[in-house]
């Protein structure tokens, strides 16, 4: 337990408090002496009266201001989750169309394999049509840019 020398209205007082309170306690009676100072005139219990009334008055408003900016932060917390799970969502979008660049990507290169063998003058084998593989492509292109821009946006 600890001993704390306080003055308030002019007076001093010596206050107990737990060990590590001190500090908090001080601080505490400095803004009571500063409101008991601001009334003018009367007895000291009427300026720790008022005092106390003023301190009440500040507490309770900042309560009322607490409550009605509850539906805010709720409103606010909604936001953020909405605005996380989108993102997950595009990370999971972003990944996916990785995937399939590479896999376009490995069958570019396939094809750029087999167009050297027919240079060297290797036979000719029949591939698959092309405009399949082309639309995949530039789907998977058209993917990646809006993920981009999707990515580029929340950041």
């Amino acid at each position: 337990m600890a001993d704390v020398k306080l003055t308030i209205a002019g007076r001093p007082y010596d206050v107990h408090c737990a060990d590590g309170q001190e500090a908090q306690l001080v601080q505490l009676a400095a803004l009571v002496d500063a409101k008991a100072r601001g009334v003018q005139g009367g007895t000291e219990v009427r300026q720790l009266l008022f005092a106390a009334l003023m301190l009440a008055d500040e507490t309770h408003e900042a309560q009322n201001k607490a409550g009605s900016a509850e539906p805010q932060l709720d409103s606010l917390r909604a936001a953020v989750a909405l605005a996380e799970s989108r993102e997950a969502a595009a990370q999971d979008e972003l990944r996916a169309a990785k995937a399939e660049a590479r896999a376009a990507a490995a069958r570019e290169q396939a094809a750029l394999a087999e167009v050297e063998k027919l240079r060297q003058g290797a036979p000719v084998v029949p591939a698959a049509p092309a405009p399949a593989h082309d639309r995949a492509l530039l789907q998977i292109a058209d993917r990646i840019e809006a993920l981009a821009a999707k990515v580029e946006q929340m950041a």
